[in-house]
């Protein structure tokens, strides 16, 4: 008996316990979502109207479709405002083919020319705010593509006034690359089990989610708007967060969307994985430290290296896989209806040594890279370090 034997079997015990914790989320979250659409059939629906922020910057490979699928809602009346922080904007040209294909559709480009902060997105939406229609206000990222009863399902649950914000999981659709496909397995297999663990343990969730952000513009107001987190990076969960202390809950719709991954190499993959870790490493330390009783596969291992290759180990490593296996199929094909995880189970191994080693790593510094520029994280602001090679790819304006 070795402290590395012991410490791989209690880490092991720990991430099964927590994959059955997974597992039994998804199914109340199932069970609430039904619930939740069988009450809203029942009375009339109150679809007010809504304007949709959509920040950009450059164009990625899949932007038309993503922006195309906000032109076909099933809904009564919306209207859809692109920012830009540049009038030259290369994303310009696709919200223009838009205007050709959906004349009938209220879509309207602002340049926003000041500077607000170091986060640009959150200086744009302070920006954009104040020339959207509606009171009912919706914000996601550029490379979100969502289905065409998209609005009628997020607006819905804000028909309740306890209802501050209302948020989405996403699944990754990856590029033919291993990095990208490694990501989408994350997104699948670790970062929606963890909303949703996080919900059912916390009664609730308290953050929001940068594929969908929708909520009223008074209730944003109350909070300072969006100029009180030009600075944050997690500007999704910041906004979730103040929100929730204000009294308003946070809902997590059965709602869906797709979002379309860059072609990660293997270090873009590590790059951005470490970026995303010390950013909730930031912003949710407790919740963060715990993730370190979650990666049994690397636990298992390190038991049966400690107690050298006894054969009970190797059956733990076994039921480890099993139970990993059983919450990564339960989540991605009963909640995200996501098949990619099917094909690509085997690389489970491979994502959960990298989450380990990236959990480690990020507690190794401060810095990260974002946009083409380096950056220190100090309480979940962020502080421009340096400038990186002028003639650096730039990075889609919003960072998953």
């Amino acid at each position: 008996m070795t402290v590395l034997g012991i410490a791989g079997v209690v880490g092991s015990v720990c991430a099964s316990v927590y994959y059955l914790i997974c597992i039994w989320s998804a199914r109340v979250f199932v069970r609430d979502q039904k619930r939740s659409s069988f009450s809203r059939s029942a009375v009339a629906e109150c679809l007010p109207g809504v304007s949709i922020l959509k920040p950009l910057k450059g164009v990625d490979l899949n932007l038309y479709e993503c922006l195309r699928s906000h032109c076909l809602q099933d809904y009564p009346e919306y209207e859809i405002i692109f920012g830009v922080s540049d009038a030259d904007d290369p994303a310009l040209e696709v919200v223009e083919r838009l205007h050709t294909a959906f004349a009938g559709t209220a879509l309207k480009v602002f340049v926003c020319t000041q500077n607000l902060g170091t986060n640009t997105k959150v200086s744009n939406l302070a920006q954009m705010t104040p020339v959207a229609k509606f009171e009912h206000l919706v914000v996601n990222d550029g490379d979100i593509q969502v289905p065409p009863d998209y609005l009628r399902k997020i607006v819905s649950s804000l028909n309740d006034s306890q209802v501050g914000l209302v948020t989405a999981l996403y699944r990754g659709e990856a590029a033919p690359t291993m990095g990208s496909r490694l990501e989408a397995l994350g997104i699948a297999t670790d970062f929606a089990p963890g909303v949703l663990a996080a919900r059912y343990l916390e009664d609730g969730i308290r953050f929001g989610l940068g594929s969908t952000l929708a909520f009223r513009r008074s209730d944003l107001n109350a909070v300072g708007g969006f100029e009180g987190f030009v600075d944050h990076l997690a500007d999704d969960y910041e906004l979730g967060k103040r929100l929730a202390e204000s009294g308003k809950r946070v809902v997590l719709s059965d709602c869906v969307v797709t979002t379309f991954l860059p072609t990660y190499s293997i270090r873009g993959f590590f790059q951005h994985q470490l970026r995303w870790a010390r950013t909730i490493r930031d912003a949710r330390k407790g919740g963060y430290l715990g993730l370190l009783f979650t990666f049994g596969i690397p636990w298992a291992l390190l038991a049966v290296i400690g107690y050298r290759g006894a054969s009970w180990t190797w059956s733990l490593l076994a039921v480890v896989v099993a139970a990993r296996l059983a919450k990564s199929f339960a989540i991605a094909s009963g909640v995200l209806k996501d098949t990619q995880v099917v094909r690509w189970f085997w690389l489970l191994p491979i994502r959960d040594l990298a989450a380990a080693f990236i959990w480690a790593f990020s507690f190794a510094g401060h810095s990260i890279t974002w946009r083409g520029q380096r950056y220190r994280l100090e309480e979940g602001r962020l502080m421009r370090i340096e400038d990186r090679e002028a003639n650096a790819p730039a990075e889609n304006v919003v960072s998953k």
